[in-house]
């Protein structure tokens, strides 16, 4: 009996894992490569999980009424009335990524670059990926006439395209679609009757909502449209593993919603009962969370400006971040200086830096990028420090000029202006 061969692991968590390892050994690294808030933890939150270490029995698999009812308000508060019978709560978000991949018969389209789960996901599911380029201006979202050229051709070659994967703030770019493309990509997924599926676990981190307004294609287009998103992001509880889905009305979100149950029944089962105390908690959004999300966006916004700062300084091109943590240099502008020291592609860029610098970043090939550009995803949320040291730039009206942040800031600035001469 022949096995097939397995997968390389995601390559952020690889990353990551390598990261631990090689500090663990005494190295001195400046970690860019994974996608994780590093924020300290709410002390309510902590105590809302001790309050329910008792809900150890198995509950409903979409979850109990209390904690899909907080999630409802949630979505509602943000211009989305939601039934909590068209909730599920989930082990995070990937899961429920997983399990739509499972329940929805079809291929997938991806902005190109994205988040790298979503294609191994689909993979796994048997299905082919189709990567779309994303705009000029933003991420997270392809370019329409490209997507409908890339539909005509898998058509045409006996595919069957029938979900397209949005990401509201875009992971990697640290983008915001704007909504006129948001509308504009809800009326074709219409016309060529597909399923949107709107990844905005970043939505509470736009860095400026006033500048830089909101328009899920929940609103374009409310009845073919799936959203997930999730705790870890916003409150840096990643570990806890909260994840939730919202389905659309009527009759094709009742068959999608129960569709994703029955998947949920044969592989996890149920959210932690414990963890479902935090979400009721959470999604009902207190005082306390409110301000928490406010506090989370401004370090966010602030110190990811700062990078993008520095890569144009050393001669990127990067789109302006408008939401999450990340931004994504494109050093093309120095593709000559750069190929004359053996960096040619997203690959030896990435290595270069590691090897040169210290600094561990996301290679955009990994991400579904042309793997010859000279382009990477930096996380800019793992420069907070330590729980003392991300207390301190919470807090602070200018947390780049922090001592722990400035200095791994100037690190960035100094291996960024290596790469020019």
């Amino acid at each position: 009996m022949s096995t097939p061969a397995p997968r390389p692991p995601s390559p952020n968590l690889a990353l990551n894992q390598l990261v631990d390892e090689r500090t663990a050994a005494g190295e001195s690294l400046v970690h860019l490569a994974f996608g994780e808030a590093r924020l300290p933890l709410l002390p309510q939150l902590a105590r809302r999980l001790a309050d329910g270490a008792a809900r150890a029995a198995y509950g409903p698999v979409a979850g109990a009424p209390g904690v899909r009812r907080s999630v409802a308000g949630y979505f509602a508060r943000r211009g989305l009335p939601t039934a909590a019978d068209r909730i599920v709560v989930a082990p995070g978000s990937k899961p429920l990524l997983m399990a739509l991949q499972l329940a929805v018969p079809g291929d997938v389209l991806l902005p190109r670059p994205a988040w790298n789960t979503y294609a191994p996901q689909a993979q796994y599911a048997g299905k082919r990926v189709f990567g779309v380029p994303v705009p000029a201006d933003c991420g997270g979202a392809p370019e329409p006439a490209a997507l409908r050229a890339t539909l005509r051709r898998a058509r045409a070659d006996g595919h069957d395209p029938r979900l397209l994967v949005l990401t509201l703030p875009d992971n990697p770019t640290g983008t915001l679609a704007p909504p006129a493309l948001v509308r504009e990509l809800a009326a074709l997924a219409r016309e060529e009757d597909l399923l949107i599926v709107s990844d905005e676990i970043y939505r509470d981190i736009v860095h400026d909502p006033v500048a830089t307004p909101f328009l899920s294609p929940a609103e374009a287009a409310p009845e073919r449209t799936v959203v997930t998103s999730g705790l870890s992001k916003t409150l840096g509880i990643g570990g806890w593993r909260i994840g939730v889905a919202r389905f659309p009305d009527g009759e094709t979100g009742a068959r999608l919603r129960d569709a994703v149950v029955s998947v949920a029944s044969e592989v996890w089962s149920t959210l932690a009962g414990p963890m479902q105390h935090v979400a009721e908690y959470a999604f009902a959004e207190p005082p306390e969370i409110a301000e928490r999300l406010r506090a989370g966006a401004r370090l966010h916004g602030a110190v990811a400006r700062e990078v993008h700062r520095i890569a144009v300084g050393a001669g990127a091109l990067c789109r302006p971040p408008a939401g999450g943590f990340y931004v994504y240099p494109d050093f093309q502008p120095l593709r000559e200086t750069l190929a004359r020291r053996g960096v040619t592609d997203s690959a030896t860029l990435a290595r270069r830096l590691l090897d040169e610098s210290g600094i561990v970043v996301l290679a955009g090939h990994l991400l579904g990028d042309d793997p010859r550009a000279l382009r990477f995803k930096a996380a800019t949320s793992l420069l907070y420090g330590d729980d003392k040291q991300q207390r301190e730039a919470l807090e602070s009206d200018d947390p780049v000029r922090l001592p722990h942040i400035a200095a791994r800031l100037d690190r960035i600035a100094d291996a960024f202006a290596r790469l020019a001469r």
